[in-house]
Parts: structure tokens; C-alpha cells; sequence
């Protein structure tokens, strides 16, 4: 039981999974918070909370589990992923099928639930990690890019099942500015936060050659790259202050983080080592949950 435990949390990328369950939930919160002060809601919906967090659990499990299956003789090759319950021979590619279709549509009919379009969205989220940025990998950095899209749609999706057919109301013009800077901040996080993770592991990544890196190695060009998309998001974190639903405190937080996230890119691109790498990696896990539970507590509308 402890083994299969072991492998099924591999199977899924339990961290990763977590890491974005979180994000779907406290955007959920923030969009209940909205409903609250507009007087649509007398307090959060907590059942509907219960539903994101195990239809997004299930859903952002089976689009690991796809990829694992399409990636299975790639993940032999490298270090870190070859103790993978599939690439080492404890589970079959069709016992992982099986697993990744149970979850994903269990998923799917979970958030269908709360409305139509965090279903859609949920079900373009899988297409699109599994079989547009998975296969991409190997051909292209802009990889990256492509796969920052399915990574940002957690706070889309929270805040889409907060708002969406919960009230007769529905969505107002200012959700929509929302929604999309949500989307906005993390897909531009995922940008240094992707480059960071592909210069600590490149050496691994060359052996099933993927090219996650803005030039394929580790060189002056790719930290310069990685510094400048920090610099990014400072401007980009602050769209909720500009726009009036943040207040004073996130966009503190938001340049402090920011400047932080800069400091150690700019030191990866002055001493081009792994240390500073792993220093711009650890940063931005950090970075974007404590963006989103300051701006929780910081709404404005």
C-alpha cells in the first residue's frame, strides 16, 4: 500500500498538483470575496470551494498522467524521472490510461458543476499540456511559452467557478479585466520560473533531449533572458493596483517579491552557476502563492 501511495503520487506530480490546486482555490476565494461585497452572497460557498479543489486535483492529475504515458521511454533516460511508476516497470502505459481517463473525466463532470466554462476550460487545459507542450519539448524552447498557458489557467478557472452561474448576476465587465490579469501574472511568473527549473536539471533534460532553455544551454543569452522576464512581472503584478481591485499592500508585496525574484536572476546572469539558478528556482515557488493570499486579503472592489 505504502508503493502504491509512493507511485501514485509520481504518477500525478503531487507537488505540482498541489501547487496549482492552491492557486484554483485561493482565486476562487478572491472571486467569493467579489460576490460577498456585491452583496450577490451573504458568505463563501464552501461546498462549491470542496468541489475546485478535488474536480482540480483529479483534472491537473490526469494531464500528469498523459504526459507521463507520451513521455514513459523519455523518462528512462533521465535521473529524476526514471523511478516513475511507468518508466521502471511497476504500473503499464494502459493501467495509467486507465487511471489518467478516470480522473480526468471524474474531474471534468466535478467542475462542470459549478458551470460550463470552468468544465471547457478544464478539459483545454489537459489537451493542451498533454499534447501541445508535452511533444513540443523536444523541438523548441518556445515550449516554454506554450506550456505557460494550460500552467495560468488555475486562477482563470478558481475565479471562473466563483463567479460563473453562482448569482442571477452572473459576470460584470470588471470580472473579465480580472480574470485575465490572474492569468496574466502567473503566466508571466511560469516564464523565469520554466527557464530557472531548465537550467538546474539541463544536464538530465539533454538526455531525452528537451530544449527548455531560450537558447538551448546554459549561456549569458539565457540568464539575460531569464533576468529580463523578472523584471516583467514587476509591472505586470502591479495591473491589479492600477486597475483598482488591489490595494496599497499587494502592490508593496508585489515590487518587493519582484525585486527579489530580480536580485537573484541578476545574479544567475552575472555568475552563470547552478547555485544561482537553484536560488531563481526557489524563489519563484514561493513567489506567486504569496502574490495570490496577499491579494485575498487586499481586494479593493
Amino acid at each position: 500500500m505504502k508503493q502504491f501511495f509512493s507511485d501514485f503520487s509520481k504518477l500525478i506530480k503531487f507537488r505540482l498538483t498541489f501547487l496549482v490546486v492552491f492557486s484554483a482555490s485561493v482565486t476562487f476565494l478572491i472571486g467569493s470575496k467579489i460576490q460577498i461585497d456585491r452583496a450577490i452572497a451573504a458568505h463563501i460557498n464552501w461546498t462549491n470551494w470542496l468541489i475546485l479543489v478535488v474536480g482540480g486535483f483529479l483534472v491537473t492529475g490526469a494531464a500528469n498522467c498523459f504526459n507521463e504515458i507520451i513521455e514513459k521511454d523519455l523518462d528512462r533516460l533521465m535521473d529524476r524521472t526514471k523511478d516513475r511508476p511507468m518508466p521502471s516497470g511497476r504500473m503499464t502505459t494502459g493501467q495509467g490510461l486507465v487511471l489518467g481517463l478516470i480522473m480526468g473525466m471524474a474531474g471534468t463532470s466535478l467542475l462542470v458543476k459549478l458551470n460550463p466554462e470552468t468544465g471547457i476550460l478544464s478539459v483545454f487545459s489537459i489537451l493542451l499540456y498533454a499534447f501541445a507542450y508535452t511533444p513540443m519539448k523536444r523541438k523548441s524552447p518556445i515550449a516554454v511559452f506554450i506550456g505557460a498557458i494550460p500552467g495560468a489557467f488555475p486562477p482563470l478557472i478558481g475565479y471562473i467557478a466563483a463567479i460563473g452561474r453562482q448569482s442571477e448576476i452572473g459576470y460584470v465587465p470588471v470580472d473579465y479585466y480580472i480574470a485575465m490579469i490572474l492569468f496574466a501574472v502567473q503566466f508571466v511568473w511560469q516564464i523565469p520560473h520554466f527557464w530557472a527549473i531548465a537550467w538546474v536539471l539541463d544536464d538530465d533534460y539533454k538526455k531525452a533531449g528537451f530544449r527548455l532553455l531560450p537558447t538551448k544551454k546554459r549561456d549569458k543569452a539565457s540568464a539575460v533572458l531569464t533576468f529580463v522576464s523578472t523584471l516583467i512581472l514587476i509591472p505586470v503584478s502591479l495591473l491589479p493596483t492600477f486597475l483598482g481591485f488591489g490595494g496599497y499592500y499587494i502592490a508593496g508585496a508585489s515590487v518587493i517579491l519582484g525585486l527579489l525574484f530580480s536580485y537573484y536572476a541578476y545574479q544567475l546572469m552575472v555568475k552563470l552557476d547552478l547555485p544561482s539558478a537553484r536560488k531563481v528556482m526557489f524563489c519563484s515557488f514561493f513567489y506567486i502563492p504569496l502574490v495570490q493570499l496577499i491579494l485575498l486579503f487586499d481586494l479593493k472592489i
